[in-house]
C-alpha cells in the first residue's frame, strides 16, 4: 500500500489511508512519530477503535462515506499507555481510489487547548478576585461595628456566664476579619528580584517537615541542577509553593497512611504562557500519591474558597494561582487516587 501513495511519505502531516470498511490500509511516517505506533501495528485495524469511544467520529465516518464531503471533527482522544490521551484534530475526506475510501488528516492540538484553557482561568479567576474583592470590603465594614458594639455590652453585662456569649461574637469577628485580610493581601505585584528555585523549594520543605511528622509525609527532591536563576518576589514564590505542598501535605495526612511529595524542576523550551512565547520556561511540578482531589471540585479547584478539605478555608490554591500569574506563569493540576501533579511553569527568558 505504501508504494501506492509515495507522495504522503513525505508529508508533515499525520495521513491515515482507510478502506470502505474504515479499516487503516496505510499510515505516513508522520502518523507513526505523532501516534507513537509503527504502521505494521496499525494497519488492518478499524479507524474508529484507535481512538477512545467516540460516536461522533463513527457517525462522521459514515456520513463522508454517504456525502462525499469532508468532515473536520474538532478532537478525538488518542490513549496512550502510562500517558494522558492525546488530544487530536481530525479530518475525513473522500479519496477516489482503489481500495481507498477516506483519507484520515490528524493535528495535535495540545498546546491550542492547554492555552484555551489557561485564558479561560485567568479570566475566570480575574473576575472571581474581583466578586471577593468587593465582598471582602462590603464583610469589613460591619465586622468592626459588630465587634466594638460585642464589646460594649460586655462592659454593661454583670454575669459571667453572659460575657461566655460576647466572647464567642468578638472572636468569630476577629476570625472573618483575618480571613477578610487574607482575601485582599495578595494584590500587589512582585518585588522582583534575581533567585534561585531550589532556594525557594529548599525553604518549602523544611516548612513542611517541620509542621507534618516525617514518618507521615517524605519529600524527595529531583533538581534539575543546571536551571538558571529566575526574576521574581521571593516571598510570593515560597508562599505559592508552599500552598500547594502544604495542601498535598494536609491530603495525604488525612488518609491515614503515610505518603510521599516529589519536587521535581526541568527546563522547558519554546513554550506559550498566557499568549506570551518564551524560549526557556522552568517546569516545577509537586507529586504526591495521596487520595487525589475531589473528582466534583477538580475543574474549579484554583477558584477562591473552594475546598476539599473539612475545615479549609479555600484561598491557598486560589493565592497561590495569583502569584504565579504575577509571574507571568501557569499553574494546572491533573490528579486521580494515588497520583496528583502540580504544574508550575515560569518563564525564563
Amino acid at each position: 500500500m505504501a508504494a501506492s501513495f509515495p507522495g504522503l511519505e513525505l508529508l508533515a502531516t499525520a495521513v491515515l489511508v482507510l478502506d470502505e470498511q474504515q479499516v487503516v490500509r496505510y499510515v505516513n511516517p508522520t502518523a507513526e512519530n505523532l501516534l507513537g505506533a509503527s504502521a505494521k501495528s496499525l494497519i488492518g485495524q478499524p479507524f474508529a477503535q484507535l481512538f477512545a469511544s467516540d460516536p461522533a467520529l463513527e457517525k462522521a465516518l459514515s456520513d463522508t462515506l454517504v456525502t462525499h464531503w469532508d468532515y473536520s471533527a474538532q478532537t478525538v482522544s488518542y490513549p496512550r499507555a502510562g500517558r494522558e490521551p492525546l488530544p487530536l484534530a481530525c479530518t475525513l475526506t473522500r479519496a477516489e481510489a482503489p481500495g481507498v475510501s477516506l483519507l484520515a488528516e490528524l493535528r495535535p492540538i495540545e498546546q491550542q487547548l492547554r492555552q484555551a484553557r489557561e485564558e479561560r482561568l485567568v479570566s475566570e479567576q480575574q473576575s472571581a478576585r474581583e466578586l471577593i474583592r468587593n465582598l471582602a470590603h462590603e464583610i469589613k465594614n460591619p465586622l468592626g461595628g459588630l465587634r466594638g458594639s460585642a464589646q460594649l455590652l460586655e462592659h454593661e453585662l454583670d454575669r459571667a456566664e453572659l460575657r461566655e456569649y460576647t466572647q464567642v461574637i468578638i472572636k468569630e469577628a476577629d476570625r472573618l476579619q483575618a480571613l477578610m485580610d487574607r482575601l485582599l493581601t495578595p494584590h500587589r505585584q512582585p518585588r522582583v528580584e534575581r533567585l534561585g528555585i531550589h532556594e525557594v523549594l529548599e525553604r518549602v520543605r523544611s516548612l513542611v517537615l517541620a509542621e507534618f511528622a516525617r514518618e507521615a509525609v517524605q519529600i524527595d527532591c529531583d533538581y534539575d541542577p543546571s536551571l538558571p536563576d529566575l526574576e521574581g518576589d521571593k516571598e510570593q514564590l515560597i508562599q505559592a509553593v508552599l500552598n500547594v505542598v502544604r495542601n498535598a501535605a494536609q491530603a495525604i495526612a488525612g488518609s491515614g497512611r503515610p505518603g510521599r511529595i516529589t519536587l521535581r524542576t526541568r527546563a522547558i523550551r519554546q513554550v506559550t504562557l498566557l499568549r506570551q512565547r518564551h524560549r526557556l520556561a522552568l517546569e516545577l511540578q509537586v507529586i504526591d500519591d495521596g487520595p487525589g482531589v475531589p473528582e466534583d471540585i477538580r475543574e474549579k479547584i484554583f477558584n477562591p474558597l473552594v475546598s476539599g478539605r473539612d475545615g479549609g478555608s479555600g484561598l491557598g490554591l486560589s493565592l497561590a494561582q495569583t502569584f504565579v500569574h504575577y509571574h507571568r506563569g501557569v499553574i494546572e493540576c491533573d490528579s486521580r487516587p494515588g497520583r496528583t501533579v502540580f504544574r508550575i511553569v515560569l518563564p525564563l527568558a
